[in-house]
């Protein structure tokens, strides 16, 4: 493996380089801590692990700029955000011309039935619900899940991503399940309502569902915030099968796996689930997302409505479903993530995997390449991980980081939470080969 001493002069030379290279940024941070609390508009902006936080200065496709005048090839793609690409221009040319006709109204526009037909048709499910986040999504179907069935667990996997959605936040430290210890101002314990279990593990599944009062199981058909973690071959089969013989919602996350083909990784590889959530991506980077369900689930919702006081539920915000976010949805699900665009990505996320595993096997490294169609993540142990305790467990913080700044520093950013990258439409194959040599040097330099 790596020496901790390479991992240390490594992180302090790029650290000096990454100084010296970017004046305009630290001008601009410098100022910018006059009012904003730590420096930073938001604090996931100083998550990328350079001495002062990176300025851009635009973006478009699969290229960003920075204000000290650097181009950078974009792997990162705000963190699945730009997941198409940066300013997709239909996306772009939707937003001109919904920006001069009104940007909210709480009312539809014509764009929506369009964008339910193509949600519809793309993804499988009947019946849609558009909100501004995949947490606002998240909590709402987790509302929806606790009215219908009349049950209040909810069950998860340790090291799930769901958002900044408080029920989730429950991990298993050595089998024990524990709050998060990120978690900020939690003032009541969520283990009352949320069960925890680790992944492909169907012992583990059985035995939190059979005592029956589990709602809905939360999760993603492939784990992607604890670094990648695959499902098993069946495991997904199995999970299905298990929810409906004891009455639990299955609700699919796919806000990350939409990478996986134009239908997501429950239209590439199945099963159907009965609620299924999107984020990020699905309006070209307008905050925006959708949850969609079956028409079963759509029959119990309106029981559950009809029982109750009609009113504030819960569930939405005001600018939910606006008129802008449904011109840049509609934009992007007709224009954008279209087949000729996963034609694109698919193949050569398949190359850069095949370029990333030939570069660490170059350096005698026992690393994994792993993939979910165009969501492409090296990991800095010796096997792949089967659950989110063994991928927390290979996670090598220090080491990710001199990587991270090596490669900004050369032009080329990954995301910053771990080594993840994605292949949009306008990735190109010069930059995945220009990102797999950068690494290649960084590794000759870590190892010589």
């Amino acid at each position: 493996m790596i020496a901790d001493a390479a991992i240390d002069r490594m992180l302090q030379t790029e650290q000096e380089r990454f100084r010296s290279a970017n004046p305009r940024s630290a001008a601009l941070g410098e100022q910018a801590a006059r009012h904003w609390h730590r420096g930073v508009p938001f604090h996931w902006m100083l998550d990328w692990g350079t001495p002062f936080p990176l300025y851009a200065e635009r973006a478009e496709g699969s290229t960003l700029w920075d204000v000290d005048g650097h181009r950078y090839d974009d792997f990162c793609l705000g963190d699945t955000g730009a997941m198409f690409g940066h300013s997709p221009p239909p996306v772009a040319r939707a937003i001109a011309r919904q920006a001069e006709r009104g940007l909210t109204m709480m009312l539809g526009t014509e764009d929506a039935p369009a964008v339910a037909d193509a949600l519809a048709e793309r993804f499988g499910l009947p019946f849609w619900q558009v909100t501004s986040t995949a947490s606002e999504a998240n909590r709402a179907v987790i509302r929806w899940c606790r009215g219908i069935t009349g049950r209040q667990t909810l069950l998860v996997y340790n090291g799930c991503y769901h958002g900044a959605v408080d029920d989730v936040f429950v991990d298993l430290r050595d089998g024990v399940p524990e709050l998060r210890r990120s978690l900020v101002g939690q003032v009541y314990d969520v283990r009352q309502h949320t069960r925890v279990i680790e992944f492909n593990d169907l012992a583990a599944l059985e035995a939190a569902l059979t005592p029956g009062d589990v709602a809905a199981l939360l999760m993603e058909p492939a784990m992607t915030n604890v670094g990648m973690v695959l499902p098993e071959p069946g495991y997904l089969e199995a999970v299905r099968e298990m929810t409906r013989r004891h009455g639990t919602l299955l609700v699919f996350d796919e806000t990350h796996t939409i990478s996986s083909g134009q239908g997501g990784h429950t239209r590439a590889f199945g099963p159907e689930p009965d609620l299924f959530v999107l984020g990020k991506p699905v309006a070209g980077g307008i905050p925006c997302a959708v949850y969609g369900f079956t028409a079963e689930v759509a029959a119990r919702m309106e029981s559950l409505r009809e029982e109750g006081e009609k009113g504030h539920s819960g569930i939405g915000t005001t600018l939910s479903a606006n008129a802008m976010a449904l011109a840049a949805m509609r934009a992007c699900l007709t224009e954008v993530m279209t087949p000729e665009a996963y034609a694109h990505m698919l193949p050569l996320a398949d190359k850069l995997a095949a370029e990333l595993q030939a570069v660490i096997a170059r350096h005698d490294l026992p690393w994994p390449v792993l993939h979910v169609g165009a969501r492409v993540e090296f990991l800095c142990a010796s096997a792949p991980p089967r659950n989110g305790s063994e991928a927390r467990a290979a996670m090598h913080g220090a080491l990710e980081h001199a990587i991270h700044l090596y490669l900004t520093n050369r032009g080329v950013l990954i995301a910053p939470f771990h080594n993840m990258m994605l292949v949009c439409p306008g990735t190109t194959e010069e930059q995945v080969e220009r990102l797999a040599a950068t690494l290649d040097q960084c590794l000759e330099d870590l190892t010589k």
